[in-house]
């Protein structure tokens, strides 16, 4: 089987943040679907290493990297570790970028910090900003790619006054980076996840029952969201189902503070 057509069979992911959470469940989805992925981890190598052997399992192994996306300087590196991991995946290019690597902040305005503002930029927007610019040369024409945001861009919430914000600059974001990449037939949009039941925020959704309850007594829907609720709309969104929609805003959070 050639190169080329191995590239049509097989198409190509980078998600970052993906050893769990949201970013776990979309490496899981898009296996599923015969897409392969490179994924980052931050620090924990056992949990990147179970998402891997759950794809090899599923007959589309992925390949786990290190990355710190608040540390800039390293994503020359990085995307030389990526060319190198196209190597033995036997491709040259890749299809689709999902930026998920986030860190939680209960900063409010009246206390929050420089340091924080300056943390919370660094990793949510600077590095979707950089890291996005750095990795396009590897990305095929007519990819796509999904940043991701947060309902709190949409609606406020107590502490979350340097969070909430700085995803909103990224909802933005995303509008130029469509705009920009248009030529390339790039698609660019972005994903607003509710209220998750992950270990984010120290598990506080997931693990406090009264603030799973209050989340769930605001949701429409009746209950706090999964990330089983969100990967397949981000993998479907990587689909040619959606090769029509472009700079879009898509809220995944079961109709929270309607």
């Amino acid at each position: 089987m050639s190169r080329t057509t191995r590239h049509v069979a097989s198409k190509v992911a980078i998600i970052t943040g993906a050893s769990r959470g949201i970013g776990r469940d979309t490496v899981l989805r898009l296996a599923a679907r015969g897409v392969r992925t490179i994924f980052t981890y931050r620090s924990n190598r056992a949990e990147a290493d179970a998402v891997v052997a759950l794809t090899t399992d599923a007959g589309a192994p992925a390949i786990a990297l290190q990355l710190d996306t608040s540390v800039t300087g390293s994503f020359d590196s990085f995307v030389a570790r990526v060319r190198e991991a196209l190597d033995t995946m036997d491709a040259d290019r890749f299809d689709f970028l999902v930026n998920n690597a986030g860190i939680s902040s209960a900063a409010s305005f009246i206390e929050g910090s420089e340091d924080e503002l300056d943390t919370q930029f660094a990793v949510h927007f600077k590095a979707v900003f950089l890291l996005s610019q750095k990795l396009l040369p590897l990305m095929r024409d007519g990819g796509r790619i999904v940043n991701l945001s947060s309902g709190l861009a949409r609606f406020a919430f107590p502490n979350r006054a340097v969070y909430g914000p700085i995803k909103a600059a990224v909802e933005a974001l995303t509008r130029y980076m469509a705009l920009e990449l248009g030529p390339r037939r790039i698609a660019v949009n972005v994903v607003a996840p509710g209220a998750i039941a992950t270990d984010f925020s120290g598990g506080m959704v997931r693990d406090n029952p009264q603030v799973n309850k209050a989340v769930a007594d605001h949701t429409a829907l009746g209950r706090a969201g999964l990330p089983q609720d969100v990967g397949p709309v981000i993998a479907a969104l990587l689909s040619d189902d959606f090769g029509w929609v472009n700079a879009q805003r898509i809220e995944v959070a079961g109709g929270i503070h309607i």
